[in-house]
């Protein structure tokens, strides 16, 4: 659990005796300034707490009178797979939010159980291991895959702004089918209006989307998990590469996005796979990286790296003789 949301937590615990308590009361027991306890009381008004606020020279918070959270009774069974989901969820990278909110919720869950089990889950967490590796996700915006969610659900399209892979900006029309979620990303497939054709999406792409007027049907049968695998599968890409890098898998997720490629760690570095248009393209960025790395395939890919050292060594030469030829007095 982050600290941020540790203190949310910590004033909410506080609000909760009851009472008024100043802005200077609350800074000191919550361990902030009076601002950050601003803050974090309109965090807790934003998600439905209801906290009254007084202003003046004794001006502080309190929550509404009457207001008790509610109870959760959770049976061992039903922690355990509340528990278990959040953890793997986060870990395939089903999750559409950031970690913070995955240990926001968490946190909120162990607070209302009891101390017994709140320490059996906490064991639990502690220990658990998997043997898949975890993906590292692509989470869209929550309100985007909200949006798609309800429009599926009941039939009704959805007018979005999508950028292409080559950054291209289009707005469009979309009949949503159904969403899917494969190999850590998010899409939604459906009918688009613009092209008049069934079309996937990638919901990281998605920059906005807003319900439309009408309603549509959805062709019988339609299976959209098959429509996205196969159509994926299909992408015109021409080379699949490997390569092992030789640094460690924090650095290399801190600098390659997931959009490159799947990073896996193996014993002597974090091993790159990744489908490419062209192999120059490639060699480049292993370039720009400035790791030491080992093309495991495909072999054409050494000699794109041979050929940018050469060129690259071409201009340090004519560089440096440029140099020396334009010195006063060369």
């Amino acid at each position: 659990m982050t600290k941020p949301t540790r203190r949310v937590l910590t004033l909410l615990e506080i609000l909760q005796q009851g009472g008024w308590m100043t802005v200077s009361d609350l800074a000191r027991r919550v361990g902030v300034d009076e601002r950050t306890v601003r803050r974090y009381a309109a965090h807790l008004t934003d998600i439905g707490i209801p906290v009254e606020s007084r202003r003046g020279r004794y001006g502080g918070y309190r929550l509404a009178p009457g207001y008790k959270l509610p109870p959760l009774m959770l049976t061992d069974d039903e922690a355990v797979a509340v528990v278990l989901g959040l953890a793997a969820g986060r870990r395939a990278g089903l999750s559409p939010a950031d970690g913070a909110a995955v240990d926001s919720v968490t946190a909120k869950l162990r607070r209302v159980l009891p101390a017994a089990l709140a320490r059996r889950t906490d064991a639990l967490l502690a220990t658990v291991d998997f043997t898949d590796p975890a993906r590292q996700s692509v989470p869209p915006d929550t309100r985007v895959l909200l949006v798609l969610a309800e429009a599926a659900r009941h039939r009704r399209p959805v007018r979005l702004t999508y950028t292409s892979w080559h950054g291209r900006v289009s707005e469009r029309g979309l009949d949503p089918y159904g969403l899917v979620f494969h190999t850590g990303r998010w899409y939604v497939t459906g009918h688009d209006h613009l092209s008049r054709q069934v079309r996937t999406f990638r919901l990281d792409r998605i920059g906005v989307a807003h319900p439309a007027e009408g309603t549509f049907e959805a062709p019988t049968d339609f299976d959209p998990t098959a429509h996205v695998v196969a159509g994926l599968a299909a992408v015109p890409y021409t080379h699949d590469i490997s390569v092992r890098l030789h640094t460690d898998l924090a650095e290399a997720r801190r600098r390659i996005p997931p959009t490159v490629g799947t990073l896996t760690e193996v014993t002597d570095g974090v091993r790159l796979t990744a489908r490419v248009e062209r192999l120059a393209g490639a060699a480049q960025m292993l370039a720009g990286l400035g790791w030491p790395f080992t093309i495991e395939r495909p072999d054409e890919l050494r000699d794109q790296v041979r050929l940018l050292a050469t060129r690259l060594l071409t201009h340090i030469d004519t560089g440096d003789h440029h140099s020396h030829r334009d010195r006063p007095g060369a």
